[in-house]
């Protein structure tokens, strides 16, 4: 087991440094790259750094039509809470961890069922992605609207229809997994179980109580206007951000209309899925792609940009994430140990 663990923590650093290898190359003039830093509109850059917790919130205001199906009076800070710990710990720790301890987090603090709210972060990322993959699809159906004002070039175009289509089949083949385990709840249970058999008891038996609690997660899907107002809310989440990234850009002086920022959101949310340490790497490598091909941004600024918007996001999140935490007398060591509730 510890030696799977290296081999796993061996294969994410390597692959950071093969996105950060490249992301470093494209610089050629690092004067260049510290210029465009003082190029900066202070006012807009702080109000920049006041809109970084705005997806917390809209995320904790969506997250709650997941719950309500377990707990109807749940504290809204709390759900906050959960969101700012769990990106917290995902920018400071490998392998996304944070998506595990953000349910376990909550779970403990609102005092329901660890498995059911482990099924709400599964819906949640799933329309993360279903809906990035609308709005990716929106941007180039409406291509001849925009025709004359911007210009895809063909290969990027191409590049963007097939990650599109490569996000949809995940985010559909996953909703379509989830549906089955939902409506044909023990079906699915007896298959997981054989799946499991060679594992020790104590798993299995663990392993089928989190999955009964898990399909109740899913229980929204029985509830048409809790799924409306959910994909509702699921754009707004996502518009939330590309306003985040448009006001950070104007900071830079960089005017890039708001609308054409689509793919860009799009390409970061690929970047940011890749489990690398603090999204390190893969956010860094294809945020340079989209503002170089998109928006033919010189590499440096592109490089300047990109560190920027990460570092604001990473040290943002921490310290809120941090504060919360510490406020409650935690550490991040027994953050990551809340792994172990649902392990025998």
């Amino acid at each position: 087991m510890l030696k799977k663990t290296w081999v796993r923590l061996a294969a994410v650093l390597l692959l950071t440094a093969a996105f950060l290898f490249f992301f470093f190359r494209s610089v050629n003039d690092w004067g260049a790259v510290l210029r465009s830093l003082t190029r900066i509109s202070l006012p807009i850059f702080v109000l920049t750094l006041l809109l970084t917790p705005l997806h917390l919130a809209t995320r904790a205001f969506r997250w709650r039509y997941l719950l309500i199906h377990e707990k109807r009076d749940i504290r809204f800070r709390n759900l906050f809470a959960g969101n700012a710990v769990g990106f917290m710990v995902t920018f400071l720790l490998p392998g996304r961890i944070g998506e595990i301890v953000k349910p376990l987090y909550f779970a403990r603090k609102e005092g329901v069922r660890a498995g059911f709210v482990l099924g709400t972060v599964v819906v949640e990322r799933i329309f993360d992605i279903l809906t990035m993959c609308f709005l990716l699809g929106a941007f180039l159906l409406a291509r001849p609207l925009y025709a004359s004002r911007f210009t895809l070039k063909p290969e990027t175009s191409s590049r963007l229809t097939q990650l599109g289509i490569a996000g949809l089949a995940v985010g559909v083949g996953l909703l379509c997994l989830i549906l089955f385990f939902y409506f044909f709840r023990d079906r699915a249970v007896r298959l997981t179980l054989v799946l499991l058999r060679p594992l020790p008891k104590a798993w299995r038996e663990k392993a089928a109580l989190l999955l009964h609690e898990f399909i109740d997660g899913l229980k929204f899907f029985h509830s048409p206007a809790n799924l409306i107002i959910y994909i509702g809310l699921s754009f707004v989440v996502w518009l939330g951000i590309t306003f985040f990234y448009w006001v950070f850009f104007l900071s830079y002086r960089v005017s890039i209309p708001f609308f054409f920022l689509i793919p860009y959101i799009f390409l970061t949310m690929v970047g940011a899925s890749i489990p690398t340490p603090g999204m390190i790497g893969g956010f860094h490598a294809f945020s340079q792609f989209g503002l170089t091909q998109l928006f033919g941004l010189d590499a440096n600024l592109a490089f300047t940009l990109t560190v920027v918007v990460h570092a604001v996001q990473l040290i943002m999140t921490c310290l809120i994430g941090y504060a919360i935490v510490w406020n409650e007398g935690l550490s991040l060591l027994q953050l990551r140990k809340l792994r172990e509730t649902i392990e025998p």
